[in-house]
């Protein structure tokens, strides 16, 4: 499940991202991409605590680690595109 909101988050920020080269409303975009971001999180938070009610701890060694940085580096990658439409509007105004 996380890898399809993972997926989907990625299509929503593209999506947004072509809103705002066009010219149009990015916003409503920008709000899905986030909170599928947030999902995606979520979701692999829930897998995760499955393998620690099975007490699977030689999944949890493997995975766990390497899937920390990821969704860090991934997080931040999201917000920081996602948000700047918003801090490009501003500067374009200051202009």
């Amino acid at each position: 499940m996380w890898a399809i909101l993972g997926v989907i988050a990625i299509v929503v920020t593209v999506i947004n991202l072509s809103l705002y080269a066009a010219g149009k409303d990015y916003k409503l975009a920008m709000a899905m991409a986030l909170s599928f971001t947030a999902l995606t999180i979520c979701a692999d938070y829930s897998y995760v605590s499955r393998w620690v009610k099975v007490e699977d701890w030689a999944a949890l060694s493997d995975v766990v680690p390497g899937m920390a940085r990821a969704l860090w580096f991934l997080t931040i990658v999201s917000i920081l595109l996602n948000i700047a439409p918003i801090f490009l509007e501003r500067k374009r105004k200051k202009i």
